[in-house]
């Protein structure tokens, strides 16, 4: 069967924030997108929490590359999950959900991206939680995420 992609919502912003939200996510689909097309007035993580959940049940892998060096690392057992990066200069992630609709399953994330002339990377999430994904609040980590940036939320059906 092929994948279906379908926009659920699209938030451009018209001035400067601290945080975006996607809530009300229809359970519809297999999986989730989300596209993130912006700048910010530092270099910064984006932090996600799913559900409104402030406990520990975060955690992510990373791998880094800037042209001459590299980076990894692991975090575990964070209150948000730090996936998604901005700098000054335009910056682009794609950032897929697999399976959030399951109430079976941890919710795994992965998510590639990369900044001009700064850095590429790819991170692999997981939340530690059986509860479907209904939102999705994504806070800058220092800094606020500019004016113009453009957060795309898409669906999947037979991903």
């Amino acid at each position: 069967m092929a994948s279906t992609y379908s926009q659920i919502a699209t938030q451009t912003l018209g001035s400067s924030a601290t945080t975006v939200t996607f809530s009300s996510i229809p359970q519809t689909y297999t999986n989730l997108v989300l596209i993130i097309d912006g700048t910010s007035s530092v270099q910064m993580d984006l932090n996600f929490r799913f559900n409104s959940d402030t406990g520990s049940n975060y955690s992510r892998t990373y791998l880094l590359g800037t042209g001459s060096s590299t980076a990894s690392g692991r975090d575990s057992n964070g209150t948000s999950l730090p996936i998604g990066s901005l700098n000054t200069s335009q910056s682009n992630c794609i950032i897929n959900f697999n399976q959030y609709s399951n109430t079976t399953t941890y919710k795994t994330v992965l998510e590639r991206a990369n900044q001009a002339q700064s850095v590429v990377n790819t991170i692999v999430g997981l939340w530690r939680s059986t509860s479907a994904i209904s939102s999705i609040t994504i806070t800058a980590g220092g800094g606020n995420i500019l004016t113009g940036s453009v957060f795309s939320l898409y669906g999947i059906k037979g991903a």
